[in-house]
């Protein structure tokens, strides 16, 4: 794939993430654990902001589309009713010199340890095994005894839960074919060549809809769907030139797909463009595979047309982390501002994503500034995300908010005391108003809705 047009600020991102407390990397005082993050007090309010937009996008706001949540763990015959005990397996090669492991159908994107510049096998002290087959869930046990017979997984993809579950929820709500069933939950997938930062992990989270409906209706609600998961990922101030479509050849198709799309975002440098989301035809591949496996019916019955039938399935699969990594490639720049030498960087996140909706300074700690900015960010906090900093010059304080994506800051001054108004700041054009005191939390509430 060829290097992007956008530069590589990874390295950055990383640096401001950890800086800044948006992540942090597992078990960091052990060590750490090898792509597993921790979202700290801004990356969790970010992600629990992208993962609200997407409930209310698909839940809330729709009659069609019902929520669940299942649970992580599930019956092990689910594993091979899907496919994923005998199939869900990567090809392996190990290097007997650096102990590394490496996918065989990869190597091109992998680099030696002892030689980075080469791949796995072109160093002459490499020595690589035959390719084997390495399945990538985690198994564990239920109950006491380590046995094949207690044997369960931790769910590699949230998606079986839905299909388990599609006739209890059409039924409790009375739901007629079309309609769809959305969840947001974390699964785990034992990536042998994960990286990238939050991008590729082990632990991860997924936002996922599956929307039933009548065979030989299909491939018309595969159409609508991929326009409307495109339009939502640009209602998040994602840049439009960063977005694509990327279809799967024959090649690339799961052997289930009657069509399949990719959402691809361009990261930037060599990463390039990446797979955000999936919008998949998966036929009636999925309830037929629960029905034979169970021996439960999970036929839909149209009372209207009198038939019965397995109900073809399209999916929507949304990457959290990847999608939270893309806002925050997104947002990053780094930029001159007039009459100083330092400059500023900032991260240029939608005001519905932003972390940290507000902040609230007192220009000075006197004349009772400190007060009055205290109980105007006590009221803000009762509908938004609000700080409060009284530490540093005006100028310091306006660029750590910048840096963390606070579009709206609010300073108290001499004059607030004399006419009740304050100074309110916005974060990209820099322009400043002034904003009645008790008019601050309507002014930017209507600013920050999505």
């Amino acid at each position: 794939m060829a290097a992007s047009a956008h530069p590589d600020v990874m390295d950055k991102l990383v640096s401001l993430c950890k800086r800044r407390g948006f992540i942090f990397q597992s078990s960091e005082i052990y060590g750490g654990t090898g792509s597993v993050w921790d979202y700290g007090p801004l990356g969790v309010e970010l992600k629990k902001n992208l993962k609200e937009l997407w409930w209310t996008s698909m839940v809330r706001l729709r009659d069609d589309v019902e929520g669940l949540d299942a649970a992580i763990l599930m019956h092990p015959k689910t594993w091979e009713a899907s496919g994923h005990v005998a199939g869900f397996s990567d090809p392996l090669v190990d290097c007997k010199v650096c102990k590394g492991r490496f996918r065989a159908d990869k190597l091109e994107d992998a680099r030696c340890p002892q030689k980075p510049s080469r791949q796995p096998g072109q160093h002459d002290a490499c020595q690589l095994t035959e390719p084997r087959m390495f399945n990538l869930m985690f198994k564990t046990f239920m109950g006491p005894v380590e046995e094949s017979a207690s044997t369960i997984y931790l769910r590699p993809e949230t998606a079986q839960g839905i299909f388990v579950n599609f006739l209890n929820v059409q039924q409790s709500c009375r739901q007629k074919v079309p309609f769809g069933i959305a969840q947001i939950g974390k699964a785990f997938r034992n990536e042998i060549t994960p990286g990238n930062f939050i991008f590729r992990t082990r632990e991860f989270e997924q936002m996922e809809m599956q929307f039933f409906v009548e065979p030989g209706t299909d491939m018309e609600h595969f159409e609508r769907w991929k326009a409307d998961r495109m339009a939502w990922h640009q209602s998040l101030g994602l840049s439009a030139g960063r977005l694509q479509y990327h279809e799967h050849a024959t090649g690339e198709l799961a052997h289930y797909a009657r069509a399949a799309f990719d959402i691809n975002f361009d990261f930037g440098g060599t990463l390039g463009f990446q797979e955000i989301e999936g919008i998949h035809n998966r036929g009636d591949f999925d309830l037929s595979q629960h029905q034979q496996f169970s021996g439960k019916k999970l036929e839909y019955f149209d009372q209207q047309a009198n038939k019965r039938y397995l109900p073809y399935v399209i999916e929507t699969s949304v990457g959290a982390d990847r999608t939270t990594l893309a806002v925050l490639v997104n947002g990053y720049r780094e930029e001159a501002v007039a009459g100083e030498d330092e400059g500023r960087v900032v991260l240029g996140l939608h005001p519905a994503l932003a972390p940290i909706k507000a902040a609230v300074f007192p220009l000075t700690k006197k004349d009772g500034q400190p007060e009055i900015a205290s109980k105007l960010a006590d009221e803000l906090r009762r509908a938004f995300n609000t700080d409060y900093d009284e530490t540093g010059s005006i100028g310091k304080r306006y660029r750590r908010q910048d840096e963390v994506g606070t579009p709206f800051c609010v300073t108290i001054d001499s004059e607030t005391a004399n006419d009740q108004s304050v100074t309110i700041r916005e974060r990209d054009s820099l322009a400043q108003v002034r904003v009645q005191l008790d008019q601050v939390r309507g002014w930017v509430q209507s600013r920050i809705t999505a």
